[in-house]
């Protein structure tokens, strides 16, 4: 198998740099960002190093090709001169799932069946067999077509990266893994850092911010969809997380506090703390926000309630008052917080430093940034 291979990460808009500086750290080169993603060169080890150790990535994808199509015919040439034997045996399973957006070929399930067609005319030549059972591993095929541009891809990853494993449960409004974990970058947590979370809800910030500060890999206690195919090594994979287990830093002095309102989050946090293998590093108390005192040297790190209706906009409004009545009143603290409110600096009570665009979900966030 050649050794370099094209890759592309999905990513939180807003989270490019982020991810740009984690893929380069991982030894990605030829690095090209654009909105939402970015695509870089690596060999099969960076491919499993990238499933392991990328926080904010949503998935790693190999990228095979780009090509223009405004017809089925097009698509149908495009698609057949893929190298697909590459990655799928003649047992493999290889479903096909995308999108289209702003193309002549707008059909979802049209594209999709058109797809499947033409790997299998191309695999049915290169194995000299007329049928599929697709009973070995999920080789997983997705497309976008965008202004009439189709890429094909393979997935990599399987269950999306934000699904680590630590959190089977979470609470009503979970901020997803990813995005915390692009929060923590931007906070600049370090080894020694004490991170604090007034809403800890399911406690995934300040798991985040222990996993980072102890050098943990986010996806270092589960599997991915590629470690079933032939065509990778599975030596890869061994070697990948050996060198994951072989980074962690236990000596870092990082210490997590948290507190929430309501009790049975503080007993979610500290289940979720358990799994990710970090919980004798935190602090987590049934306190409400007026009760919080922000030690000096200290980063606040929340996702705090925001109200959908009337009454609880009320009452998140006088929640970020009352933040801004206990955050920051000491020496070399900072805070960060993510909230859709418009008018968040208001009711604050002071303007942010630095604010970044951020999507949580569908939902349009500022990060306010305060150092």
């Amino acid at each position: 198998m050649n050794d370099s291979i094209r890759l592309c990460c999905p990513c939180h808009f807003g989270l490019e740099s982020v991810l740009k500086y984690e893929i380069n750290k991982i030894g990605g080169t030829d690095i090209k960002v654009s909105d939402g993603k970015i695509s870089f060169t690596g060999d099969e080890n960076i491919l499993a190093r990238a499933n392991i150790c990328l926080s904010t990535a949503e998935r790693v994808l190999i990228e095979l090709m780009e090509f223009k199509a405004t017809t089925f015919e097009e698509l149908f040439q495009g698609v057949k001169s893929i190298e697909f034997e590459r990655y799928i045996n003649s047992q493999d399973a290889f479903p096909v799932k995308g999108y289209s957006l702003n193309s002549a070929l707008h059909s979802v399930p049209d594209c999709q069946s058109i797809i499947k067609k033409a790997v299998v005319e191309r695999l049915k030549s290169k194995y000299g067999i007329s049928w599929f059972d697709e009973t070995g591993a999920t080789v997983q095929i997705k497309f976008s077509i965008l202004k009439d541009i189709v890429s094909i891809y393979l997935d990599t990853s399987g269950v999306g990266l934000h699904k680590r494993g630590y959190r089977k449960n979470s609470n009503t409004a979970p901020i997803k893994e990813t995005l915390a974990a692009g929060i923590i970058d931007l906070a600049r947590v370090r080894p020694d850092s004490i991170v604090c979370d007034p809403f800890c809800g399911s406690g995934t910030l300040l798991i985040e911010a222990g996993l980072k500060a102890l050098k943990i890999a986010p996806g270092i206690n589960r599997r991915f969809s590629a470690e079933k195919w032939n065509s990778i090594n599975n030596k890869v994979w061994q070697e990948e997380r050996k060198r994951a287990v072989d980074n962690v830093d236990r000596s870092a002095e990082f210490h997590g506090i948290g507190f929430d309102i309501d009790d049975s989050a503080v007993a979610l946090t500290l289940d979720n703390a358990h799994k990710a293998g970090i919980k004798s590093r935190l602090k987590i108390e049934q306190a409400d926000i007026s009760k919080f005192r922000q030690p000096d040297d200290s980063i606040v790190i929340c996702n705090p309630p925001y109200g959908e209706r009337m009454l609880e906009l009320r009452e998140a409004e006088n929640i970020y008052k009352q933040m801004g009545r206990v955050f920051g009143k000491g020496t070399g603290q900072s805070d960060y917080i993510i909230s859709p409110h418009e008018e968040f600096e208001k009711f604050f009570g002071r303007n942010a430093n630095k604010r970044r665009k951020l999507y949580n979900g569908m939902i349009k966030c500022q990060l306010y940034m305060y150092f």
